[in-house]
């Protein structure tokens, strides 16, 4: 088991430098902040000095020594927009995203999870079909188009909930629907195809046999196996909603979080902010994946068995 954990703690930090690198020189090929900061009407000789007080005028390879140096020096730099250090920057917005993404994971696995369980046990009634179509729209609709909606009829129309920022628990709402739609119709698909798998396997006919009630047959010896194929899916949706599925959703309710300052900076070309927050992202990203890997491998005896012979 250890073997297996330091495996993988090896392949992520492996990843977060091919992060760094890429992050990097997407940044430098969007083009010159200098073009936003300063706009037009510059003399060439101030334009010259800005490059040289930026140090643009390194070459690129250069600049990425320069750039990794001072991640390790933990030395992240200034905004070129709001004179600010990156770092400050980001700390106020990753407790904000962090909030959202827990209120969406909360809401998700309470419904997801049992939504899924009743879609396998009525399959055949039209509970289950209620609940597939249910996921199936989930599915569609597209988060944006889903925040719009929301914003249109509870906000606009109906005046009901605020949909601008994060003061109150009512500010939740929306965001936290419109980000856990999606992932509710993932899980909520994958438990009832993996609880469909184990509901006709022998050690539940046996359960049953015993004389034990149904409820405790399926949550104990269905969901319990079930659960690992559930606890893969769900790893790979928290992660996909911290990488990018929150930025438009943030952005549509001007939530101040992560979302909404990435894509701020990468309009206005902040290279310090854009580099450090994408990295703040992706680093969150590769501990969810590395978390759910290893909890995957101690979940599941066959794969502890299998590391270990190697």
């Amino acid at each position: 088991m250890i073997t297996l954990a330091l495996r993988r703690l090896f392949r992520a930090a492996f990843t977060f430098f091919v992060i760094v690198t890429l992050v990097f020189f997407a940044t430098r090929m969007s083009g010159s902040p200098l073009d936003f900061i300063i706009g037009e009407g510059l003399s060439a000789e101030d334009r010259a000095t800005l490059i040289r007080y930026y140090e643009l005028d390194r070459p690129w390879w250069d600049q990425y020594r320069a750039f990794l140096g001072a991640l390790f020096d933990g030395n992240f730099g200034l905004s070129f927009i709001e004179r600010r250090p990156v770092s400050t920057m980001v700390a106020e917005r990753l407790w904000p995203s962090a909030q959202l993404l827990l209120a969406a994971t909360a809401v998700t696995l309470l419904l997801a999870i049992p939504l899924g369980v009743v879609a396998a046990l009525w399959r055949n009634s039209w509970i289950g079909s209620a609940v597939m179509s249910v996921a199936f729209m989930g599915y569609a609709v597209p988060n944006f188009v889903l925040a719009v909606f929301l914003v249109l009829v509870f906000a606009f129309w109906l005046n009901w909930l605020p949909v601008v920022g994060n003061g109150t628990p009512w500010h939740f709402i929306l965001p936290t629907v419109t980000l856990s739609a999606a992932m509710i119709a993932a899980i909520m698909r994958f438990t009832r195809n993996a609880m469909l798998d184990v509901l006709g396997q022998d050690y539940m006919r046996t359960a049953r046999a015993k004389g034990l009630d149904e409820g405790r047959v399926v949550v104990k010896h269905g969901l319990r196996n079930a659960g690992i194929t559930i606890l893969s899916v769900v790893g790979l949706q928290i992660a996909a909603l911290a990488a990018s599925g929150s930025v438009v959703v943030e952005t549509i309710f001007a939530w101040p979080g992560m979302g909404e300052l990435l894509v701020n900076a990468a309009i206005r070309r902040d290279y310090p902010v854009l580099q450090f927050g994408v990295l703040t992202v992706a680093l969150a990203v590769i501990l969810i994946n590395t978390c759910v890997d290893i909890a995957y491998t101690w979940a599941d005896p066959r794969l502890r068995r299998s590391g270990a012979r190697r």
